[in-house]
């Protein structure tokens, strides 16, 4: 491979003038990544390419600041778009073998060289890459970290659909299965939107409820007694005859402000038509 050369070049200097040669030989150790270069780009705007040209020049000039807080975007923008670490990895250890290459051939040009300095470049180099992939992999699991305690307390709200129809009555429909941690999340919500809303009256629909696990009418009537409490009042619709009979098994009994009902549009015509009635 024919290199561009000068006596007067500095390694910066080299590495400019040969930044395509530095290309294509990066290309050829990253084997498994290069067919991925594109897709990574579509993705993520992550320019594989153009970002190994500018770790190289922080390596080179020594920016060792620019260069951790280079590798803190990169491991964000590549836990925001779920890529593959394997390819990042591998991309970077193809990047200090190229380099090495590079830096090799320069020392081989240069007509005064000094082994001491080589090997100490060795080590500074290498502790620069090994800084980068450190903070990168840090900033990486930190970001995904934090996407992930988002996307659950996203779900759990959403596992918790308090829908207000007017200023004084909610609707919280249970969809799906109930175990002791969906029936604590509920319960935290419920009183934290009674008493945000001021609400007086939650309807609760059962309907959409798959399975309910033991214990969990005890955790269901501690709900409804704390909000009565608070001066709302809960009525209950949509309860399926398996509920029925666990509730009856059980023998708990409801208190005198709750009211169940068959199904959720009876509730609604009768409480949401007759507050409608009272404002008239």
């Amino acid at each position: 491979m024919e290199f561009t050369f000068d006596s007067t070049y500095s390694l910066k200097e080299f590495f400019v003038e040969n930044s395509e040669k530095f290309e294509n030989t990066l290309l050829s150790e990253a084997v498994n990544v290069k067919s991925k270069i594109s897709e990574i780009l579509q993705i993520g705007n992550i320019d594989l390419v153009n970002n190994a040209h500018k770790l190289v020049i922080f390596i080179i000039d020594g920016k060792n600041e620019e260069l951790k807080s280079f590798a803190k975007q990169e491991g964000i923008a590549w836990a925001t778009h779920s890529l593959e670490l394997s390819f990042k990895l591998e991309w970077v250890q193809a990047i200090r073998r190229t380099l090495w290459n590079f830096i090799e051939k320069y020392y081989e040009l240069v007509t005064e060289n000094d082994p001491e300095d080589f090997f100490q470049l060795e080590q500074e180099f290498n502790n620069s890459v090994d800084e980068f992939l450190n903070a990168f992999f840090i900033s990486f699991s930190t970001y995904k970290d934090s996407l992930i305690k988002v996307q659950k307390e996203l779900v759990e709200n959403l596992s918790v659909p308090i829908i207000p129809i007017d200023p004084k009555i909610c609707i919280l429909p249970l969809i799906g299965s109930v175990d002791s941690h969906r029936a604590g999340i509920i319960k935290e919500k419920v009183m934290s939107e009674v008493a945000e809303l001021r609400m007086e009256t939650l309807i609760m629909d059962l309907s959409g409820i798959g399975k309910m696990e033991s214990g969990i009418l005890v955790d269901l009537m501690q709900i409804i007694d704390g909000i009565s409490m608070m001066g709302c009042k809960t009525v209950i619709t949509g309860m399926r005859k398996e509920i029925v009979m666990d509730i009856t098994k059980s023998g708990i009994v409801f208190n005198s402000e709750t009211t169940t009902l068959g199904t959720l549009q009876q509730a609604l015509n009768e409480y949401f038509v007759e507050e409608k009635h009272q404002k008239v």
